[in-house]
């Protein structure tokens, strides 16, 4: 699934971003709306990983996707 389309479902998307990160609250989830490049910020910021690491995630988490 490409990010356009992740972006696009976000409200549905979350739950399924949540399970996978689950330290970010709701309200960063609500102000992430889609946004990858805040996804991983946010990731490297709660999970404590550089760029490259939340980058992989969020890349192998989407190949996940159907």
């Amino acid at each position: 699934m490409n990010w356009d389309r992740i972006q696009g479902n976000w409200k549905q998307m979350k739950g399924k971003v949540r399970e996978q990160w689950g330290k970010l609250t709701d309200d960063e989830f609500d102000r992430l709306a889609g946004n990858r490049d805040q996804l991983i910020g946010k990731i490297q910021e709660r999970y404590g990983v550089a760029r490259d690491e939340a980058e992989r995630q969020v890349k192998d988490w989407e190949g996940r996707q159907q």
